[in-house]
């Protein structure tokens, strides 16, 4: 089955800290990216709609911020919106942009992020990072994101048996995923030893188990089927597109080793395609902290929730297992430039189902189907996609 629209370009700028480099340079590594991948010429005028992920941790220019970037990428005319919803804003601006072409509204669109977080002092990072989560009662209390996903994997260990060196297990894993990627921020190998008895953050977290702070931008660009060939000889079908909300607070959850959302989106992205979770070649999943990871395998079905520790132990997600998951080093791996990281995970599964994955060892072989999952904040927000190889 399918939506009716495949990607046609996909580009990514290299993610890291840029501190010398400006939004409008990032948005524009990340054009010529993208355009780099068409076969024949696509104009900007063709391009109906787009729709831009940032939580805005670098923009001084929030209101103008859709034409701003439009303008720096070449493409002034089109429509463009700039789409807000913390950490899965990319993912749910790709969402946007399937919509419109999937509706007729659109022939071809684009969906794009982008996050530059070296602009702010540490000190504003986390005041932007606490507006994703319940600023009524969670920041008043004094908890914060580490703080947040630290209950949700203390709470996961109690339930469900899970170890600390399984969750850990996930950042040494995708560490080891990024060293082979030439766009990953972090391209060192981590020893699980180490990476245990470093300093903590938030028990029982490490530094470890949490993502960095960076700076990067991601494009990708739709298309109606009908035409996607006019543009690429390899386009990749978008076979479903889900989403989903649960409460902010993680207290007016009935658990903490589920997010609903992803749950809910999951299951839009599965029935529109028509596929099941035993179908996945391959997947993107959010790991800002490692549990994130690990709370993805049952909440998209992978296994079941008390199982999703051992998936990691038993080298099930590895690059060369069953089921790879974040082989572009994920968040914690390849960086978390907020409103890029949607688009940046889509931008991973178009180069592997096309069979163009840049680093030497890392081109999976022959995936057919790739998952990608954006979460946002603690989890009250998820876009879920799911691509198929033409």
């Amino acid at each position: 089955m399918s939506t009716g629209v495949s990607i046609i370009a996909a580009g990514q700028s290299s993610y890291g800290l840029f501190p010398d480099r400006t939004l409008k340079e990032l948005f524009y590594d990340a054009r010529v990216s993208c355009f780099h991948t068409l076969d024949r010429s696509l104009e900007p005028a063709a391009i109906d709609e787009a729709f831009i992920g940032t939580l805005g941790t670098g923009g001084s220019q929030l209101g103008n911020f859709a034409p701003l970037m439009m303008e720096a990428a070449g493409l002034v005319g089109p429509p463009a919106t700039h789409v807000e919803n913390a950490c899965a804003s990319a993912g749910f601006a790709f969402r946007a942009a399937v919509m419109a072409v999937a509706s007729g509204q659109a022939q071809i669109a684009m969906a794009g992020g982008i996050e530059k977080m070296s602009d702010l002092p540490r000190e504003r990072n986390r005041s932007w990072l606490g507006v994703s989560g319940d600023v009524e009662w969670e920041r008043l209390a004094g908890t914060n994101f580490p703080g947040i996903y630290a209950m949700m994997a203390r709470r996961h260990m109690f339930e469900h048996g899970t170890t600390k060196a399984q969750i850990t297990g996930v950042a040494v894993k995708n560490r080891q995923n990024a060293i082979a990627n030439p766009k990953a921020q972090f391209r060192r190998a981590l020893d699980l030893e180490k990476a245990l008895g470093a300093p903590m953050l938030a028990d029982p977290f490490t530094l470890s188990d949490a993502c960095g702070i960076t700076d990067g931008a991601s494009m990708i660009i739709v298309a109606r089927d009908d035409i996607a060939r006019q543009y690429t000889d390899r386009p990749v079908k978008v076979l479903g597109v889900g989403g989903g909300t649960d409460y902010v607070a993680v207290h007016d959850r009935p658990t903490m080793t589920e997010l609903a959302a992803a749950r809910r989106a999951a299951k839009q992205a599965y029935d529109m395609a028509g596929l099941g979770p035993d179908q996945i070649s391959l997947a993107e999943v959010h790991d800002c902290f490692t549990i994130g990871e690990i709370l993805s395998y049952g909440d998209l079905g992978f296994c079941e929730t008390a199982d999703a520790g051992r998936m990691i132990s038993d080298w099930t997600t590895a690059a060369d297992g069953r089921l790879p998951v974040n082989v572009s080093g994920g968040l914690i791996g390849k960086g978390h430039p907020i409103g890029s990281t949607g688009t940046g995970q889509i931008y991973e599964l178009f180069h592997q189902l096309r069979g163009t994955a840049q680093g030497e060892g890392r081109q999976l072989s022959n995936p057919s189907v790739g998952l990608a999952h954006n979460v946002g904040g603690s989890g009250g927000v998820v876009a879920v996609t799911i691509l198929g190889a033409a």
